[in-house]
């Protein structure tokens, strides 16, 4: 089935792929429930100790493959991370890629664990390139442009998402970055982590990847000077853990900033019909990029 004519990725159709992933690999289901509705439908399998994550089309595929073998090369590596299900996986279900996790008996990371991402980050970054595959190369503006495609929002407002892409994709190749090219995790805010006994452990592998640290940086950068999550103090402990403050680097952190700002909108209005919350944060994001307003941005 083609993008086009797919329904729309939502709770309901997120359920039924559940439903029938736990019947291929004969999990239980009972007492399941949605944990998360983004890029991804998470569920939480409590009898089976699991968490299922359902990717919104096969374009994701390649992506759900690279996370599992992550996952795994991270745990030889007792880097301390997210752990697979010992399962064969991924596997295909009515035209999503579902992938299967050891659920983590914790709590998320929030504001208090800025500093603590700070410090996964640095350890990440100072990894060595896998032997036993091959990371895919960076692409930090790679999943945009389908997300403008398949977002129920105004033409013009796609037009101007689509210009903006194209802008940016120009830039990128001028940059010239002040650190090393090292493993990054590609989607790295303080949500990913989650805390365990104290421990952190790093989640979410499907964007990650062999490229710039400066990028992971920058997500929590731009949290701070645009979105407004972040008080002067918890960033300045995000800096002092990592040991580099983006923000320095005049050449290119507003760039940076700015693929951020288009990445957390286009992320947000894939799931814009969902509740009127999300139509008005939606909103006011669009009025950060298109037209320099700035206002606190609500996190989802």
């Amino acid at each position: 089935m083609s993008r086009d004519l797919a329904p729309p990725f939502s709770a309901s159709l997120a359920a039924d792929v559940l439903r029938k992933s736990c019947a291929v690999t004969n999990m239980e289901t009972m007492g399941s429930r949605l944990m998360r509705l983004g890029e991804n439908a998470l569920y939480h399998l409590p009898a089976a100790s699991a968490v299922v994550r359902i990717a919104r089309t096969m374009d994701y595929w390649d992506d759900a493959v690279n996370e599992v073998r992550v996952a795994r090369w991270l745990a030889d590596q007792r880097f301390p991370a997210a752990e697979v299900v010992d399962v064969e996986q991924p596997i295909q279900v009515s035209g999503h890629p579902v992938t299967f996790w050891r659920y983590i008996d914790g709590r998320d990371g929030n504001r208090d664990d800025i500093g603590t991402l700070g410090t996964v980050l640095r350890r990440l970054h100072q990894l060595p390139k896998p032997g036993t595959f091959t990371l895919p190369t960076e692409d930090i503006l790679g999943r945009v442009e389908g997300r403008i495609a398949i977002a129920d929002v105004p033409s013009l407002d796609k037009a101007f998402l689509l210009a903006q892409l194209r802008e940016l994709r120009l830039g990128l190749d001028s940059l010239h970055f002040p650190l090393s090219p090292a493993p990054t995790h590609g989607d790295a805010h303080s949500e990913n982590i989650m805390i365990r006994e104290g421990m952190p452990l790093l989640i979410d592998f499907e964007r990650f990847a062999w490229g710039q640290p400066e990028w992971d940086l920058a997500m929590t950068a731009t949290e701070y000077e645009t979105a407004g999550w972040w008080t002067a103090a918890e960033y300045g402990s995000f800096v002092s853990a990592y040991g580099f403050d983006v923000r320095s680097w005049s050449e290119g952190f507003p760039f940076l900033r700015r693929v951020h700002e288009l990445k957390m909108t286009t992320w947000l209005m894939q799931n814009v019909g969902e509740s009127a919350e999300i139509a008005d944060e939606y909103a006011v994001r669009m009025r950060t990029i298109r037209d320099g307003i700035r206002s606190t941005w609500r996190p989802f």
